[in-house]
């Protein structure tokens, strides 16, 4: 071992795999940064003096006798106000052309907030999507992912929230972005006027997939920055967790470790979680809401990725594309927000959790009528209104592209019912009927 500028140096590697490098080395940190031959790399294991190193972009070329330097300190990020707008890559390395950042230096990947510092959400996150809004309320604090399948336009639903949402900053974490989602990202956000409120962290699938373990925490790095340093709401949009989810299998396959469901790692659930947990809402006002999307294979939600979601999230929101009325919209069977009725009735008017239970159960009184015509029987005239209900709801209500106000969606709501239904057909509370029935 040698010493260089108060840096621990070796030259003595014990084993090599595609992702990882192992030596005996004294005094090393957990996830402590270190450059193996040229190369970026961090601690992944430490056993006594046994170090494994996850070396990002790969260990081609890499020989037994490279130079390792410890660096002393795990990943870290520069946060001040001059992050707004801007776009950065894995190591928080600026890729949109302009300049270095300068301010404190904060690591990242460390602790959530103690439990004794947060209290319970309570303010309301508008999206602009009714599928959203009206069924499935977010709630600043909250953590919910978003599943849809590979081909579904879920890249732009993010985008859509990013520029609607009523929050002070947006941070976005691209996880093996192509370099057309980069693009359409940065120029969505530029094209709107809106850089000056979002912060972008992005992997491309030019980039070493491994880079991507590191996207999450560099956005909550500076989530929680804006959060708890500058008392903001703060929204932070994760995509894909199934492509850090498979960055996570490589570094585990690689280290020779078994693995668990669909070929995850064991501790596929704590990282999940580590990430999820970052959502608070704080005293004082600021606060972390999580939106992560998830993609599906084969729209199995029974993978090990999106199982594990469902013990450490409060809800989903799932994207569905419906043949009748062409959208592709957020599904209301499928999706769930636990923390809705924190909000509903108490930040929105009060008939909004009468309007959407009456909403969710006509449209499933449709996909019964549906079952029955596909099965042969006669359809009544109320199945029959049920479906042309259904069409006009799922394109007005459920469809990812409508962008109103959540009153609006309530308005079309009544319209609705008004025109397919009788007051007694809707089972709403009849104070409600008196107050806002819109039909005959």
């Amino acid at each position: 071992m040698a010493t260089k500028a108060y840096q621990r140096v070796y030259t003595q590697l014990q084993a090599i795999t595609k992702a990882t490098v192992s030596l005996n080395a004294s005094g090393v940190g957990n996830d402590e940064l270190a450059v193996v031959n040229g190369k970026l790399s961090q601690v992944v294991k430490a056993k006594g003096d046994m170090i494994t190193l996850q070396v990002f972009s790969g260990t081609e070329g890499i020989p037994t006798d490279a130079e390792v330097t410890f660096l002393g300190n795990p990943p870290t990020l520069k946060v001040s106000e001059a992050l707004s707008g801007r776009f950065f890559d894995a190591y928080g390395k600026p890729i949109d052309g302009g300049p270095e950042v300068d301010g404190e230096e904060r690591q990242i990947g460390g602790p959530s907030v103690n439990p004794y510092k947060r209290r319970q959400p309570s303010e309301l996150i508008p999206t602009g999507i009714a599928g959203i809004d009206l069924n499935n309320t977010l709630v600043s604090g909250q953590k919910i992912p978003f599943f849809a399948d590979p081909d579904q336009p879920y890249n732009k639903v993010m985008a859509d929230v990013a520029l609607r949402a009523d929050v002070d900053k947006i941070i976005l974490g691209g996880m093996g972005l192509t370099n057309d989602d980069y693009l359409f990202f940065r120029h969505e956000f530029e094209a709107a006027g809106a850089l000056d409120k979002i912060v972008s962290f992005v992997n491309t699938t030019e980039n070493p997939p491994v880079e991507r373990l590191l996207i999450p925490d560099m956005a909550l790095a500076a989530a929680e920055y804006f959060a708890v340093d500058k008392n903001e709401k703060v929204l932070v949009l994760l995509t894909d967790m199934t492509l850090y989810a498979d960055a996570l299998s490589i570094v585990s396959n690689r280290m020779d470790q078994i693995p668990s469901k669909d070929s995850m790692p064991g501790s596929l659930y704590s990282d999940l979680a580590k990430i999820y947990e970052k959502a608070v809402q704080l005293p004082s006002g600021g606060s972390i809401t999580i939106i992560a999307v998830t993609t599906l294979n084969d729209g199995d939600i029974t993978h090990a990725i999106p199982d594990n979601t469902g013990y450490i999230t409060e809800g989903q929101l799932f994207l569905r594309a419906d043949a009748d009325s062409g959208k592709v919209i957020v599904d209301p069977f499928r999706s769930l927000s636990r923390l809705k009725q924190l909000v509903q009735g108490k930040k929105t008017r009060e008939d909004h959790s009468q309007v959407m239970n009456a909403g969710v159960r006509l449209y499933a009184d449709a996909q019964n009528a549906k079952t029955k015509l596909e099965n042969g029987f006669d359809l009544s005239d109320y199945d029959l209104r049920c479906l042309d209900y259904a069409k006009e709801y799922a394109t007005r209500l459920l469809s990812i592209d409508v962008n109103i106000r959540i009153d609006e969606m309530l308005d079309t709501a009544w319209e609705l019912f008004g025109k397919y239904f009788s007051p007694a057909e809707t089972g709403i509370k009849q104070a409600m009927i008196d107050k806002y029935w819109r039909g005959n």
